[in-house]
This record gives C-alpha cells, sequence and structure tokens, in this order.
C-alpha cells in the first residue's frame, strides 16, 4: 500500500486507519461546503490526526472540480451532503492513478469502510460503493468525458476561471495551474541577528538543502516542521514567503530615516495579524527608526502579532480596532507610513490554501473591493504629507489590485504611484527592474502599489 508523501514524518503505527483518515477529510470538505474556512475546519480534526488529514484534505481541494465532476456523471442525483462529500473527497484522490496517495481499490474499500462505520452516511454505503467500483470499471471513459468541462480540467470554479481568464489573458492558464500545486515553503532571515549566508550555512549542517531568494530570503528544498529550523525559535528566521517580503524595504527604502527633530518615524501596520510584516517592518529598519503601531480587527489574531513579536525580540505597539474607523483608536498625529495589507479574496495564496477558491462566492469580489476602498479612504488622511503608503493583497483579481489603485488616483489628487511591482503573478516574478523575474523563485500572487501624498513632511 502506497503512502501520501505528505505523511511521509508521521510513524505508521501513530496514523488512524485509513477509514477514518477519509472521514474526517470529508467532514472537512462538507464545512468548507458550508462556508466554513479550511483553517478553522482542519483545526476541529483532533490533534494526532491532523497532519493526515490535511495532506489528505489538501490534494483533494486541488483535484475537487474533477471530483464533482465525476460524481455528477456517476449520480444523477445529488446524495446528501456528507456522503456527496465521502464521494466527491474519494474520487478527487483517486482519478489521477498516478498521484493517488494510496491504491485506488484500497482508497474505494476504505472508503466504503467509513460511510459503514458514520451514522450521516451509513445509509449511502451501497449507493457510494457502487459509484466507486463503476469508476475503476469506467475510469478512461469517465475522465475523458469530464476532460471537455472546464471546472473538471482546471479544478476551479467557472466564475474563478472566467476572472482570472479576463484578468490575465497571457498568463491565466498558468495562474490557474499553479493554482494546483504545493507552495515551497519559504523563510524571512532575521538579519538584525544572522545573515542569509550564515543561516544557509546552519540549514546546511541541519541536513536541509536551501536557496536564497530575494535581499534576506531562503526558499527550502523540501517543507519541514518549524522546530526542524535551526534558530527558529530564538527568532532567526520567520516563515514567510518571498513576495510576501517585498513589502517592508517597498515602503521604508527611500523615507527619511529620522524627522527633523530626531523622533522616529510613525508607522501603522493597518490589518496587521498574524505579524509577519509588522515583524519585517521592524526588522528592516534601523534598531530606533521606527516607532509601530499595529492594528487589527480580531482580537484572537491579534495576539499571535504579540507571540511572533515576542518570539523575535521586537516591540511593536498593539491595538485592536476597525482600521476603518480612526476615530476610535487614532491620536491625530499623522503617520509618516502606512501600510494596508487589505482583506481580499486571497486568490494569491491557492496554493498554500486551496479551499479559497471553493470557499469564495463571485459576489465576494465586489464586497472586498468596497471593504478595501473604504480603508484606503480611511487611511489616507492620516498620512503626513511626504509620507507613503503601500496597498496591497495577496489577490490575482485586478478589482482587488490595479483597478482599486486607478479609482483610488482618480479620486485623490494628492496621491502619486511611485514605482512598484504591481501585479505579482503566482510563481513568475514581475516585471523587471522592480524586482527580477530570478530573484523571488517560487512565490504567492501578491499586489503591491507604493502612495506618496504631496506635501513636506515633517
Amino acid at each position: 500500500m502506497n503512502r501520501p508523501s505528505d505523511l511521509s514524518g508521521v510513524p505508521p503505527l501513530q496514523q488512524a486507519p485509513l477509514w477514518r483518515l477519509l472521514q474526517q477529510t470529508a467532514g472537512v470538505l462538507a464545512a468548507i461546503r458550508s462556508g466554513v474556512s479550511g483553517n478553522v475546519a482542519f483545526d476541529t480534526v483532533e490533534a494526532p490526526l491532523r497532519a493526515a488529514v490535511q495532506a489528505l484534505g489538501f490534494q483533494a481541494l486541488r483535484e475537487l472540480g474533477r471530483g464533482e465532476a465525476l460524481r455528477r456523471h456517476l449520480a444523477r442525483r445529488t446524495p446528501p451532503p456528507a456522503a456527496d462529500a465521502l464521494l466527491c473527497t474519494t474520487l478527487a484522490l483517486i482519478w489521477r492513478a498516478e498521484r493517488a496517495p494510496y491504491e485506488s481499490f484500497t482508497l474505494v474499500d476504505q472508503a466504503v469502510e467509513a460511510a459503514k462505520r458514520n451514522a450521516a452516511t451509513r445509509a449511502q454505503t451501497s449507493f457510494i460503493n457502487a459509484c466507486l467500483r463503476r469508476f475503476l470499471r469506467e475510469r478512461d471513459e469517465l475522465i475523458a468525458a469530464t476532460d471537455t468541462e472546464p471546472v473538471a480540467y482546471w479544478n476551479h470554479p467557472r466564475w474563478w476561471i472566467e476572472r482570472v481568464r479576463r484578468d490575465h489573458p497571457r498568463a491565466w492558464k498558468r495562474i490557474l495551474r499553479t493554482g494546483d500545486s504545493a507552495a515551497p515553503m519559504t523563510l524571512r532571515v532575521n538579519l538584525r541577528k544572522t545573515t542569509v549566508e550564515e543561516y544557509l550555512a546552519s540549514l546546511l549542517v541541519s541536513g536541509l538543502s536551501a536557496r536564497r531568494v530575494g535581499p534576506c530570503g531562503v526558499q527550502l528544498a523540501r517543507a519541514c516542521p518549524v522546530s526542524q529550523l535551526p534558530g527558529f525559535e530564538a527568532g532567526e528566521v520567520s516563515v514567510q514567503d518571498a513576495a510576501a517580503q517585498l513589502a517592508a524595504p517597498l515602503l521604508l527604502d527611500g523615507l527619511k530615516r529620522f524627522a527633523d527633530d530626531g523622533a522616529p518615524l510613525r508607522v501603522l501596520d493597518a490589518c496587521a495579524a498574524p505579524g509577519g510584516k509588522t515583524a519585517h517592518l521592524l526588522e528592516h529598519a534601523a534598531p530606533g527608526a521606527i516607532e509601530v503601531l499595529a492594528l487589527d480587527i480580531d482580537p484572537a489574531r491579534s495576539r499571535r502579532i504579540s507571540q511572533n513579536l515576542e518570539r523575535l525580540g521586537l516591540q511593536a505597539r498593539l491595538a485592536v480596532a476597525d482600521a476603518a474607523q480612526p476615530s476610535t483608536w487614532w491620536d491625530g498625529r499623522p503617520f509618516d507610513a502606512i501600510l494596508l495589507d487589505a482583506p481580499c479574496t486571497a486568490s494569491g495564496i491557492v496554493r498554500r490554501h486551496p479551499d479559497v477558491p471553493w470557499l469564495r462566492r463571485e459576489s465576494d469580489v465586489s464586497q472586498l473591493a468596497a471593504r478595501q476602498a473604504a480603508l484606503l479612504a480611511a487611511l489616507w488622511p492620516l498620512l503626513a504629507p511626504g509620507g507613503r503608503l503601500l496597498y496591497c493583497t495577496c489577490s490575482v483579481f485586478r478589482d482587488e489590485g490595479a483597478k482599486q489603485v486607478e479609482t483610488f488616483l482618480a479620486h485623490n489628487t494628492q496621491a502619486r504611484l511611485l514605482p512598484s511591482p504591481g501585479h505579482l503573478l503566482p510563481r513568475n516574478g514581475c516585471v523587471e527592474p522592480v524586482v527580477p523575474d530570478n530573484a523571488l523563485g517560487e512565490h504567492d500572487g501578491f499586489f503591491y502599489a507604493l502612495l506618496e501624498k504631496s506635501g513636506h513632511s515633517r
């Protein structure tokens, strides 16, 4: 029996029976279909099973379009939610034999066992068995039939495919295919504590292969638990995608380091949780050059900012508040720099969160774009003349990037767009010379626009 590569670090004797893992994975899919985010759904799985269920779940989500299409060919009527989730999960895992985590017959047998042992699916056991056995008999014909269906072929919802194709007519196929692959593990080296070269040497001693990406990043050849990273607990590195590592230097480089009175520059990190960019701002600036207010609306996520800063030995002022309502938290003193990492569809980080395409609805794009516009409108008046605001999203959708900034510039004559990457497409890098394509290695999709307010700084 083959074992999934993502489970290679889990001792076999500590793994639950496969039927139980499939049962839990199907439960996660059912939760995502009901509107629960993948992070929350996977967190509900009991800890000893979570890594294995997440490995199976990620693979199933990356093949879900095909699994759902096959189910439609195998069953005229949609079965009850729990049975449908188990059936689609199994079909997604077995349809591509060369990538199946276990032998197809083993997966089918264990899926039937999972149906028998769950009160919510027990009545559909024979139906699930019949569908899966038929798929094994007619695999080639069924796959050929579903090859003509865009959702099955690209493994994204139809509206998502159409939007990416419209927004990026030359790159849409590559964007969609990238979303079906696993993301690399990239680290940001804390240059206050070590250098990239020294850290690469430490990795090599620990038996971990990596290469340099960007000014302070390293990309591992193979992901590993953070507990295996040398110097992690000592704050030498943080996990952060290479594209996300662009935020701090884009915002701070070129700003006057100190005000005329010698006071540090005031920096706002709006929507700051979980604190990766907050920490990078502090690491990137000279000691004492900036003071950062890290703001987030979510109390639970805000606690993660504090935890991350403590591990890294950094300090910032934290506040739990809605960035779009400055009257509830702003002290009236302008900021010299503002980082607005705005809430978005997360369409650029599908490799890390394969639930996102199946969780989102098309209407979410316009709703989130309205939220982004409200945040820009609320925060721009808080910026000092001569100051800079960096607007970014982890989205490939133009409504959350280029179009958002075009509209903002059309209504704000004080704003000037400085050289910045714009839309960074997943894995591909961006147009030179802002960031050379080969400098970042593989990375997520992001949008960056650096805006400067006309006038003189303090």
